[in-house]
């Protein structure tokens, strides 16, 4: 570690850093998914939205926010198509399932939405979520040995432990969106190649936004490997960093570094959703491979609950906002105009999972993370899974 504010750091403690799809074959035209997207999207959102938003609300941490059928949509600026499944609604007693979020991540708003406006339960599961803290590994080790059933979590935070084999399977993309490079307001930073020989702070070299934009830096002609330096502050210390010029850039997700842009003018450097990035999803859903193997219609039952509410947050940002309110400190302007940011009408699946799941994995091993033997393709065919078809 480097610097004072990083000496001051050690000193005072340890302070936790942040952060932070529906079937449709790959042989489908650009078109085809577009004119199908239109429709699923309206007939899920309309013909079925009665239902749906009548359902009562979820046992577990219920609020009383009044469900709301959204009004007209413009649903052609949402490419990619989400097919419901077929799959009936599970029978019996409600399914207990055990889910892990982290709770200060506004991105994953849908979990609580979930839960307050019925999508669980209308496919007969009882969910508790738990806010995990721990490292990684210790998530998918605990999804892959029954103490949790799913999880959702940082592609490009899982992609790496999962090349060592946990049994946690990835079956959909969760959004696009939330992880941003800021600079100070007119420091002459404004593109990715003025970073070379600059200091990036980072929550921690294995951060999801220290991979992503690690890989934009390579695309860009600039080694994230030699020609940047990368420093260690908690989340909350990073602006300070920057202020006191011991870092040149820092990256950081939502809430925190949206809330730092606002407060003290930054320049957003990159996100990632730039550029080819625009529908590359960001938070995947994880579920224990022993679950789908076992009991694939309770894993169906999850992934339709969670597309659904996915889609919900993205026509009902504001609702969103205030049922994800409790769990962080930003007015819920800020958080509404957070998820409007965000693509959480972006949920790939299946074919469209595994060739982006794919995508990273030839990123990271361009940028060293991956090993160099690694077969991309086994591997994402490895670690994907479809519970829909």
């Amino acid at each position: 570690m480097h610097g004072t504010l990083q000496d001051a750091w050690r000193a005072g403690g340890r302070v936790n850093g942040c952060c932070c799809p529906f079937f449709m074959g790959n042989e489908m035209s650009t078109n085809e998914r577009k004119s199908k997207s239109i429709l699923n999207r309206r007939s899920l959102l309309q013909g079925g939205a009665a239902a749906t938003f009548a359902a009562p609300l979820g046992v577990l941490g219920a609020k009383a926010f009044p469900a709301r059928i959204p009004g007209a949509i413009d649903f052609s600026e949402f490419p990619i198509c989400k097919t419901p499944s077929d799959a009936p609604a599970l029978t019996g007693p409600p399914r207990k399932l055990k889910f892990s979020w982290n709770a200060g991540a506004v991105c994953l708003a849908p979990l609580p939405v979930a839960i307050d406006y019925g999508f669980f339960q209308k496919q007969n599961l009882d969910v508790e979520l738990i806010n995990y803290s721990g490292s990684t590994d210790q998530l998918l080790e605990a999804i892959a040995t029954s103490k949790a059933d799913a999880g959702v979590g940082m592609a490009l935070r899982w992609l790496k432990p999962l090349e060592g084999g946990f049994d946690v399977k990835i079956a959909a993309g969760i959004h696009g969106g939330c992880m941003r490079l800021f600079s100070a307001s007119g420091g002459g930073i404004t593109k990715l190649t003025d970073l070379k020989g600059k200091a990036i702070g980072v929550t921690d070299l294995a951060a999801p936004d220290r991979n992503f934009f690690s890989i934009m830096l390579h695309q860009a002609g600039v080694d994230p490997n030699k020609d940047v330096e990368w420093r260690v502050f908690p989340g909350d210390i990073l602006p300070v960093a920057l202020k006191k010029g011991e870092v040149q850039a820092f990256c950081l997700g939502d809430p925190l570094g949206w809330m730092a842009r606002e407060r003290d003018g930054l320049t957003e450097v990159a996100n990632n959703l730039s550029g080819e990035y625009a529908h590359r999803t960001c938070c995947v859903l994880g579920i224990r491979g022993t679950l789908i193997r076992q009991e694939k219609p309770v894993a169906t039952a999850l992934v339709q609950s969670l597309l659904e509410a996915q889609e919900w947050v993205a026509v009902n940002p504001e609702a969103a906002a205030a049922v994800f309110a409790p769990h962080a400190k930003a007015p819920i302007d800020q958080l509404t105009a957070m998820l409007k940011s965000h693509t959480h009408h972006d949920n790939p699946l299946a074919g469209d999972l595994r060739s982006q799941i794919a995508a990273y994995g030839e990123e990271l091993k361009r940028i060293a993370v991956f090993k160099q033997s690694t077969d991309i393709q086994k591997y994402a065919a490895r670690v994907t899974a479809d519970v829909l078809s």
